[in-house]
């Protein structure tokens, strides 16, 4: 049995396993091992080599993650993509004219040391070795954060990540393009070594089957009523969730992992933290938390959950054990 018969079923088979939420939510809740049983097993699809790849410094990916919760999602999301392929052919035929589909758009959202990068990475590995859809690009919204030199004249660095700090038009632009069908879109390229774009170098988006869009606030709605949202333009929203104390732990200890190993170039923005002591590192961390991530978190993150189309809550081992899904 290889591989793709992952993705030869239907929205029926997976409704099959009971779940709660039946209490007037839009959602529907599954416990791990529902969601889990909703998938055929089949075949690990990642390598050792593939899993340490995608995963982030501090999250807990390992083969049971991939197998119970992922590959139960890449396949929901193949029908969801098969599904919008349909409704287009069928809208085709009622206009009267060809237009070509347009790229399956994924947006997913959560705080910083949630495990986004992570959880949209292995979507993209995935989801890419499903025939039909072998083209899968991931863009991270970093890139467009204001260069640093902006962020500074705008006294905005102490603010990097908070709405205000990206350009949100170019990023609007740049998925309105890609849902209308043109050819060859560029996104700026973010180095984390130097906390800021790299000058002069794009990352070219062409025409992918399904688009993965990672960022913190990637689900916000409109600034104003009468506005477009980047949201707006995604065909599913996925919302990594987890509690704060939790995420503020992973933090501190991401922030330490980050000290012993990136920081420690001199090429690193955050260079300055390499030779710092073990609770001096953590009291930074801590004070960063504080003082940007969290209120971020709070007041500019989390109020997006209910617009997610899926929600993923993160236990505090870092595992994944709810899973949440919009009902249709």
């Amino acid at each position: 049995m290889g591989y793709h018969w992952l993705f030869r079923t239907s929205l029926e088979t997976m409704a099959k396993t009971p779940a709660s939420g039946e209490n007037g939510s839009p959602f529907v809740e599954y416990d791990r091992q529902a969601w889990s049983d909703l998938a055929p097993r089949a075949p690990l699809p990642l390598s050792d080599e593939d899993i340490a790849r995608v995963r982030s410094v501090g999250d807990m990916l390992d083969a049971s993650e991939v197998v119970e919760v992922y590959q139960p999602l890449a396949r929901l999301l193949s029908l969801y993509v098969e599904g919008a392929r349909h409704l287009h052919t069928l809208t085709r035929e009622f206009l009267g004219h060809e237009v070509d589909h347009t790229p399956f758009v994924i947006g997913v959202a959560g705080s910083v040391a949630v495990g986004k990068s992570t959880t949209s990475r292995v979507l993209q590995e995935l989801l890419s070795r499903n025939p039909e859809t072998p083209s899968v690009a991931l863009v991270a919204t970093d890139g467009f954060l204001l260069p640093l030199d902006e962020l500074r004249k705008q006294n905005l660095v102490e603010r990097k990540g908070f709405p205000e700090s990206y350009d949100t038009r170019a990023l609007l632009r740049f998925v309105s393009q890609i849902k209308s069908g043109v050819a060859s879109v560029s996104a700026p390229v973010y180095s984390h070594l130097s906390y800021d774009r790299v000058p002069g170098e794009t990352l070219t988006i062409d025409k992918p089957d399904i688009l993965i869009i990672e960022g913190l606030n990637v689900l916000a709605p409109p600034a104003t009523s009468s506005a477009l949202a980047v949201s707006d333009l995604f065909d599913f929203g996925i919302y990594v969730d987890a509690r704060t104390p939790d995420i503020a732990h992973w933090y501190e200890e991401r922030f330490l992992q980050l000290q012993r190993g990136a920081f420690q170039s001199p090429d690193s923005y955050f260079h300055r933290y390499a030779l710092l002591e073990e609770s001096e590192a953590r009291a930074e961390a801590q004070r960063i938390w504080g003082s940007i991530n969290e209120p971020n978190l709070i007041n500019n993150i989390l109020p997006t959950k209910p617009r997610a189309s899926l929600i993923l809550q993160k236990e505090a081992d870092h595992r994944v054990g709810k899973i949440l899904l919009r009902r249709i």
